[in-house]
């Protein structure tokens, strides 16, 4: 090394902003993921995400909940505008049918999951995979509490039924 170099050193903190998105990304692209059945959709749902939590985080009090919130969001639009695509395009072709969204078949409890409308996947995942309350799954999801409830009801009963086949 030349003796007139200067060695730049690490700094000693990340961001918080790194910070949260060090301990949150995995688990909100399962979530995304999760909800979508689409890991290249959640990744970029993710991403974006992120980019607007950097736009608003001075106004932002806890970065964690208002990820959820806006992946969660974001995921059920994604497969909405699917779902609007998939009637279009089949509307197109005179009703022929159109490939569905490619969910990984692993297990039994993951075909029935997948089965479920993407309200309630959000409302499963919130509640059984991030073990957050149903007023904490209201407040990520921006629902009502009543709303959790029942989606969460629904939801525990199309898993049973299907799940008894």
């Amino acid at each position: 090394m030349n003796a007139g170099a200067e060695v730049l050193a690490e700094p000693d903190e990340e961001s918080p902003l790194s910070a949260v998105y060090r301990s949150e990304r995995d688990d909100l692209v399962r979530f995304a993921a999760f909800v979508t059945g689409d890991v290249g959709a959640a990744v970029e749902l993710v991403h974006d995400a992120f980019a607007d939590l950097h736009e608003v985080w001075e106004n932002v009090q806890s970065p964690a909940a208002w990820l959820r919130s806006a992946v969660g969001r974001r995921s059920v639009s994604w497969v909405r505008r699917r779902i609007v695509a998939r009637r279009y395009l089949q509307s197109q072709t005179g009703g022929g049918s159109v490939a569905a969204v490619d969910v990984p078949q692993l297990v039994n409890v993951r075909q029935a999951v997948a089965k479920l409308s993407p309200q309630r996947r959000a409302v499963v995942f919130c509640r059984f995979y991030l073990d957050l309350s149903e007023a904490e799954t209201a407040r990520t999801l921006q629902v009502p509490l009543g709303t959790v409830k029942s989606r969460l009801s629904r939801a525990m009963r199309e898993l049973e039924e299907a799940l008894d086949d």
